[in-house]
């Protein structure tokens, strides 16, 4: 059954649909998802967009980065997403190394997503450096969102988690980026972690749609991590996430009640005694 609230319209998303939701001023929705069961109910919920992002690596392989994401991971858990969603658009990383190489490397793993996966487009991180890859996909059909400013597959050369394109000369080269990646054929670009400011810019100069995450309320869209927004998490959600549920906290009491009641008898039930005739 689906949830009450607005009629969802059942057509399935496309690249197109994301890109005119800017022109027409609609704000676009996007939270990850990893599993099928996860995906159905997020594409009940009428999200315009389910990432596959190689955040999987973090909130459900325990890694302490995402760089330990392999290909293999990727096309499986994107697999899964797509049998679970039938009508949101699913987006899935490129991981790290998959891309950086050499661009026949990018064209190769970006059709494994697609065709094995089953995504309707791929993300990638970085911006001029990464155009000669973004304009190849484009080329052989394949649409790629890209992702600037807090990009964690660097996370070694940013030195952590932390707010990017803080000075007047980041600030313009991340503009640089993000028109780059526009001219190379980007459909949309993730802005995470930088200025409200300077997301504004961006989003005001871009023909294609932003969607940001810790990058205030400016972009086009805005994007979570499905943990962090139902309170699974724990410690590690980042304070610009808001927390709309508690899960974590509801699954610890259930678990613990199923453990008592496991200890002392009370589940399962005793079977009730047949009638004797």
């Amino acid at each position: 059954m689906k949830p009450p609230g607005p009629k969802i319209n059942d057509r399935p998303v496309r690249v197109p649909d994301i890109q005119h939701k800017k022109q027409r001023g609609e704000k676009i929705s996007m939270l990850t998802a990893y599993d099928a069961a996860m995906a159905r109910l997020l594409d009940q919920a009428g999200l315009d967009i389910l990432l596959v992002g190689d955040s999987l690596g973090m909130v459900m392989l325990g890694y302490e980065t995402t760089l330990n994401v392999t290909m293999d991971d990727m096309v499986r858990h994107t697999s899964a997403v797509r049998r679970g969603a039938s009508r949101a658009l699913v987006v899935a990383d490129l991981p790290f190394l998959s891309y950086q190489v050499t661009v026949e490397d990018a064209l190769r793993n970006a059709g494994r997503l697609l065709q094995e996966g089953a995504a309707g487009a791929v993300k990638l991180e970085g911006g001029r450096s990464v155009c000669p890859a973004v304009q190849r996909l484009v080329s052989a059909g394949m649409p790629v969102m890209g992702h600037l400013g807090l990009t964690p597959q660097s996370f070694h050369q940013l030195g952590g988690f932390r707010r990017q394109a803080t000075h007047p000369a980041e600030a313009e080269a991340l503009l640089e980026d993000a028109n780059a990646l526009q001219d190379a054929g980007a459909f949309s670009v993730v802005l995470e972690c930088i200025p409200d400011d300077l997301a504004r810019q961006v989003t005001a100069q871009l023909r294609i749609p932003t969607i940001g995450i810790g990058s205030g309320p400016h972009c086009d869209g805005q994007v979570l991590v499905i943990h962090d927004l139902l309170g699974l998490s724990g410690p590690s959600t980042p304070p610009f996430a808001k927390r709309y549920a508690n899960l974590g906290d509801a699954i610890v009491k259930a678990a613990s009640a199923f453990h008592q009641d496991v200890r002392t008898g009370g589940f399962p039930l005793a079977a009730e005694k047949e009638p004797t005739s």
